[in-house]
């Protein structure tokens, strides 16, 4: 932090001040006339130029006079005198001058335009291609940056911090749009299921560029020498140097500073710091986070639909049934199934007994519930409770939980033969095993290496058959088709032959 962090920006006054209506109008006339090229303005045209507006029909020159000085004052304006058009002794003395904007109020004037257009949303997108450019530029510099001319490594290096800069600012006012009050208002509107496809589509595909490059990008930042990154800032610093400015520049070490932190932010955004997740993560963990919420509204817009919906047909059909029954008891046995308990107001389970997300609702336990007679004056006697000691249920339950861990690795050893699973040879294996395979399947091809270690320590490393062949792998809630994969086990212990079964 240095002395012009903290100092007043003097030049920002014009923006909320009594009469800043009047200052704003003369700023942004000056503004547009820089932009076309004409530099310099004179208070004539100004005053022209306001008097043409019905707020400005009571403005005078004294006026403009007196806001030209103030302005000069707040720096927002350079005053020239005008030579050139003198032709008398009391012309020099009138001191007649033409404007120029300082550079504070041009960046000013175009923040301010910015942010007219902008309005009240955000603005952004999720552009997965970003990634894929910025994975592009990012080689380039590190590959020929140290060989490249001055001009083409400055040109390369902006390129790359473009990129990033774009992906960051793009992705994350994007996210905050879709997060927006407004927005999610019109996501409870029935009009919104014509567009929640789209919307969902546009993410999910944002997400599949992003796991497609990322990796390789985290990848190509780990392996990059600090030396050659030193060697790039050093350069870039001369590239800066070089260029001529009549007014203080930062010096060499400042600008190869600047150059690292930048390159050190884009390498935090990948890869993280310690005991701080990157933000690679938790953009794709926003992005996924807003596709269920979008597919939640949606479900809700549905559910509201098809509750106001005529079921005149559907009971029409259900009346048929109910005359082809052969009796009282057929018909109640019928009821029974399409509605339920008769009379029933409310429906309670009791938590899930496991976390395993393999478990189905046929595994689980019936929850039996003890109803209590409502008769005025009946209260339920209240007990002292007891703390009661859970940790033999505990224990049995980590026990089995081992013990299926076992299981299932007792039955993937059955499967290695020289160190390796070949998938084509596999016969009809576990819904287990399957599900593990393909876990260890997804999970190796996010890696550019194909290699990966799993729960149990070992590493196995993914190849692909030659020839592109496909296999069917059958297991017994059914078949699946996908490429003939071979798991290949890079250190892994001695695996046990087919048949055989662990001490």
């Amino acid at each position: 932090m240095n002395e012009q962090d903290l100092r007043p920006i003097v030049e920002t006054s014009y923006l909320n001040r009594e009469n800043s209506w009047r200052y704003r109008a003369i700023l942004r006339y000056c503004f547009v006339q820089h932009e076309r090229l004409h530099h310099y303005v004179y208070p004539e045209e100004i005053y022209q130029y306001l008097k043409a507006s019905p707020f400005f029909a009571d403005y005078t020159e004294d006026q403009l006079q007196q806001d030209l000085k103030q302005l000069v004052e707040w720096k927002n304006l350079i005053p020239r005198q005008e030579t050139g058009r003198v032709h008398t002794i009391e012309d020099f003395k009138r001191k007649k001058f033409r404007y120029q904007c300082t550079p504070y109020t041009i960046e000013i004037e175009r923040m301010v335009a910015r942010l007219q257009q902008l309005g009240d949303s955000f603005g952004g997108s999720l552009e997965a291609t970003l990634f894929e450019r910025l994975l592009t530029a990012l080689n380039r510099l590190l590959a020929d940056g140290p060989s490249l001319p001055l001009e083409e490594l400055f040109r390369a290096w902006d390129d790359l911090y473009g990129h990033f800069r774009s992906l960051v600012q793009n992705a994350s006012d994007y996210l905050a749009h879709l997060k927006s009050d407004k927005v999610e208002e019109q996501m409870q509107t029935e009009a919104f299921i014509a567009y929640k496809s789209a919307f969902t589509q546009y993410l999910q595909n944002f997400i599949l560029g992003m796991q497609r490059t990322a990796s390789k990008i985290e990848a190509v930042l780990k392996k990059a020498p600090a030396d050659t990154v030193k060697l790039i800032a050093d350069r870039l610093a001369e590239y800066q140097l070089s260029i001529p400015r009549l007014d203080s520049q930062p010096s060499r070490e400042e600008w190869v500073t600047l150059y690292l932190d930048q390159y050190a932010s884009l390498a935090e955004w990948f890869l993280g710091r310690p005991n701080h997740p990157s933000e690679l993560i938790t953009l794709q963990n926003e992005t996924t986070d807003t596709i269920r919420r979008i597919a939640r509204f949606a479900q809700r817009i549905s559910e509201r639909h098809q509750a106001f919906r005529s079921r005149r047909h559907d009971y029409l059909y259900l009346a048929g049934w109910f005359a082809r029954t052969e009796g009282l008891d057929d018909a109640h046995r019928l009821a029974a199934m399409l509605f339920g308990v008769p009379h029933s107001r409310h429906l309670y389970a009791q938590p899930r007994a496991s976390e395993d997300f393999d478990r189905t609702v046929w595994d689980e336990a019936p929850t039996i519930v003890t109803t209590t007679p409502r008769l005025p004056g009946m209260r339920e006697r209240s007990r002292p409770g007891a703390l009661i000691d859970r940790r033999a249920e505990k224990e049995a339950a980590l026990a089995e939980y081992i013990r299926a861990q076992h299981e299932r690795e007792r039955l993937i050893d059955q499967l290695i033969v020289d160190n390796k699973i070949v998938l084509s040879d596999l016969a009809e294996v576990d819904a287990h095993v399957r599900k593990t395979l393909l876990a260890w399947i997804a999970r190796c091809m996010q890696r550019e290496d194909r290699t990966i270690q799993t729960e149990t320590g070992r590493r196995i490393r993914l190849v692909t058959a030659p020839g592109g062949r496909r296999i069917v792998l059958r297991s017994a809630d059914g078949w699946l088709e996908l490429p003939a994969f071979i798991i290949e086990f890079v250190d892994a212990r001695p695996a046990m032959k087919a048949g055989e079964a662990r001490g």
